[in-house]
């Protein structure tokens, strides 16, 4: 894993690594450098240049790599354009971080320092955290080959030495350490979500869950079909029956309060793959459906990064895990399924599985758990790309509190959401003539009508869905972020850190 580490710049010899200097629109170069006399040296020799060489450079994204002497050195500077100083924010931040990133493993330049050029809260965060997931590369199926030449890759070799007074020193290696140990947990669930269906089904997604038990407060339970069954889970028994991967709950339990406290409930759905089952899909882009399992694999990223970062708080985590095939043990359009809260449910679609499975687990996880509050995540409905695109997530819930608080912590982690309503009118499209409901409610308002069908197993509970279809990994449309490359994003993690460990009275 790269190291990043802190230095006072007394301490720093430019000549020992590529030096990153940011440069903005109105020229100014931050004074910090202009205390040090190494350094300052360095910047007149940068002001020096005349102004056509550097107008363009200085543009937001821009950058160009300067071979300067100082006393007889050569020092490399990459010159990284932060466009206009007053509208820099926590994700141009993080955006730029990651393009400097890429750029030096480009030029594979493995040491590199970097002087603060960015300034306000959170600024250091979204640094670390653009430096960290831009690096991120998915090459566990790739030919021997291949790795033979990858043996010591970039991410393994590099040190990016941020340079900070020697007073906050230790501040700030701790926010570094913390950043780096949330994008580690990014890594695992794109790890998970990139894999492919052959190899990450619910028998070894459950496995993987397992596994967090070697961390601090955790404890796993696995629950089997005949279990599933048993407690009366319909509904994720339902979808998954038709295929020879049997149906699994996976259950996470993080407890680190002295306390009787509520926990959080967080449920993430995770069809393993997703064929639509009787109801089949086309065949055009069906390999994405790897990624169907994306919203039980950032509930488990969310539970990695919590234990490691040792956040006082309890959390139950459920992962329903299925895969959804067409064979002669589907279910089938046409089906009513009792669920595990009595609500029958009929079935027009067998392709509408997720919210089969996140109803059962959101009432299973409230009756057993009592929690505080109830969220969801699941690549529920393409409706949601229809209506937001593949940038923004929707969210959808019970308790304005709540999905307020969640908005304003994705403004600080970039991860962008937008509320939708949840009106009777939506609860009326699913009334069914021969069950309590049906489990899609036609093609307006899908992704609404698909929050409405789960509104009916939470109860009063304060809950909220997420909805990440078109933000859970790059597809067409998704715009290019230096910090999230081809595949999974791990969307939502980061978001539910900050939620997790911040103040819930409001509840």
């Amino acid at each position: 894993m790269v190291q990043i580490i802190v230095s006072d710049i007394d301490k720093i010899e430019p000549a020992d690594a590529l030096l990153v200097i940011g440069l903005a629109e109105d020229g100014r170069i931050h004074d910090y450098l202009r205390l040090n006399k190494k350094f300052d040296e360095i910047v007149k020799q940068i002001d020096s240049f005349e102004e056509e060489h550097l107008i363009n450079v200085k543009k937001y994204g821009k950058s160009m790599i300067l071979g300067l002497n100082l006393h007889g050195s050569l020092i490399r500077v990459l010159i990284m354009g932060i466009g206009e100083v007053n509208k820099l924010n926590s994700d141009r931040v993080r955006y730029l971080a990651g393009l400097i990133s890429l750029k030096c493993k480009e030029l594979n330049f493995p040491r590199i320092a970097i002087p603060p050029f960015y300034s306000g809260p959170g600024y250091l965060e979204s640094l670390i955290e653009g430096l960290v997931l831009s690096q991120y590369e998915f090459n566990d199926f790739k030919d021997m080959e291949f790795k033979n030449q990858q043996k010591q890759s970039y991410y393994d070799n590099c040190t990016i030495t941020i340079i900070a007074d020697e007073s906050q020193r230790d501040m700030t290696q701790a926010q570094i350490n913390k950043s780096m140990t949330i994008c580690e947990a990014v890594f695992y669930c794109r790890n998970l979500s990139n894999s492919p269906p052959n190899v990450i089904n619910p028998e070894s997604l459950a496995a993987s869950a397992k596994s967090l038990e070697s961390l601090k407060n955790i404890t796993v339970e696995i629950l089997d079909q005949s279990q599933i069954t048993e407690l009366g889970m319909n509904g994720i028994n339902s979808v998954g029956k038709g295929s020879v991967n049997e149906p699994k709950v996976i259950i996470v339990h993080y407890n680190n309060t002295k306390t009787d406290q509520k926990p959080i409930l967080l449920v993430g759905k995770a069809v393993t793959f997703d064929t639509g089952g009787i109801s089949i899909k086309p065949s055009d882009r069906m390999d994405e459906m790897k990624y169907d399992k994306s919203g039980g694999c950032t509930v488990l990223g969310i539970m990695r990064a919590i234990a490691n970062l040792a956040i006082p708080i309890n959390v139950v985590a459920i992962i329903p895990a299925v895969e959804n095939m067409p064979s002669g043990s589907s279910y089938r359009p046409g089906d009513i399924i009792r669920m595990y809260n009595g609500k029958t449910v009929e079935v027009l679609n067998t392709d509408a599985e997720g919210r089969m499975i996140l109803a059962d687990s959101l009432a299973y996880g409230i009756s057993k758990y009592s929690p505080k509050c109830a969220i969801d995540f699941a690549t529920l409905t393409g409706a949601c790309i229809i209506a937001l695109g593949t940038n923004v997530a929707g969210i959808i819930g019970n308790n304005d509190k709540l999905i307020q608080v969640l908005k304003d912590n994705s403004k600080v982690t970039g991860e962008k959401i937008w509320q939708l309503p949840l009106y009777d009118e939506f609860l009326d499209l699913l009334k069914s003539n021969v069950a309590s409901m049906k489990n899609i409610g036609g093609r307006t308002g899908g992704t609404i009508t698909a929050a409405a069908f789960l509104s009916h197993f939470v109860d009063k509970t304060p809950w909220a869905h997420f909805d990440i279809a078109g933000t859970a990994w790059t597809q067409d449309g998704t715009a290019e972020r230096s910090y999230n490359p081809k595949g999974s994003t791990g969307f939502g993690i980061r978001l539910m850190v900050k939620f997790l460990e911040g103040d819930q009275d409001f509840l």
